[in-house]
């Protein structure tokens, strides 16, 4: 149940994700690009993850074998909002990221893709996801960042603000690239790592722009939006403003994504530590094979 503190209406999420379930795969381009990229992550890694869990929407089945075999999975379960999107060999679940069911130190890697952006409580999320792994557990997150939409932001905002002389929230907050490096540290995270890639998609206006988005189960649900349906006038003075600034040379209008991808251990006596400050046994100078230079005593300015 939503309340008037949370960011995102949650039961709203879940309605909205329903109502395309049976067509995601019209609109799961993003969600298959972030996945195909955890995947080459994990193959960089050598470890093996027997108990794994996929959180998000589905994927082919082609991809899934690709990441159970990249990560060693033994069980590969699948957990989102809505029960089964299609029939799997492996177990499914429903389940809630901020109500994560299951039990402290039993799962050896999580993945969520692109599925922690909406969360209400997303450091509460990343703390129940290390909690669930094991020592030396691995999460790899893929979410929207900071960049994502910002000319559909800025169209929306103005045409508001000329039609109305107000705004309100119409594309969702999405965090940076130095927040979630924050959040992975907070939620007791060892080893973090924060990366982001820029994806440039191109559309004939807005309104393709936001049928997309309903697909893929992005549109609107902040909890304080406008609840009034709004003028149809205001969406054509939004992609008047978006076809003036944001075009390209065959005049479609850009659309950015910024994709994040987390990657955080859960603590473990065996991982790696970095050196405390000062404990270098050479000097870079010595290392280089140069003369250091002095440039005063300590506390001289």
């Amino acid at each position: 149940m939503s309340t008037d503190t949370d960011i995102f209406d949650r039961a709203l999420l879940i309605r909205k994700k329903h109502r395309f379930k049976n067509r995601f795969d019209h609109y799961n381009f993003l969600h298959t690009h972030a996945l195909q990229l955890i995947c080459e992550r994990l193959a960089d890694i050598t470890h093996r993850f027997p108990a794994t869990l996929y959180m998000g929407r589905p994927a082919s089945k082609d991809l899934l074998g690709d990441l159970c075999q990249k990560a060693g999975a033994e069980t590969l379960f699948m957990m989102d909002t809505l029960p089964s999107w299609e029939k799997t060999d492996h177990p499914s679940l429903i389940g809630d990221e901020e109500f994560l069911p299951f039990a402290n130190g039993g799962l050896d890697l999580v993945i969520a893709n692109l599925d922690l952006h909406q969360t209400n409580d997303l450091p509460g999320s990343l703390i129940q996801i290390r909690r669930a792994l094991k020592p030396d557990g691995l999460l790899i997150a893929s979410l929207f960042g900071g960049e994502t939409l910002w000319q559909l932001r800025e169209t929306l905002a103005c045409a508001e603000q000329k039609l109305t002389g107000g705004i309100s929230p119409r594309v969702h907050p999405f965090a940076d690239k130095q927040q979630m490096g924050a959040l992975l540290q907070r939620a007791g995270y060892a080893l973090p790592v924060v990366d982001s890639e820029l994806i440039t998609v191109t559309y004939p206006d807005i309104f393709k722009l936001m049928h997309d988005l309903r697909g893929m189960g992005e549109g609107n649900v902040i909890h304080q939006r406008n609840k009034k349906t709004p003028p149809r006038r205001l969406f054509h003075e939004a992609d008047n403003d978006y076809k003036q600034n944001y075009r390209d040379q065959n005049d479609h209008i850009e659309a950015t994504f910024e994709m994040m991808f987390l990657i955080g251990w859960s603590p473990s006596e065996t991982q790696q530590k970095p050196l405390r400050p000062g404990s270098a046994e050479k000097s870079l100078a010595e290392a280089l094979g140069t003369t250091e230079i002095q440039t005063g005593e300590k506390g001289t300015p």
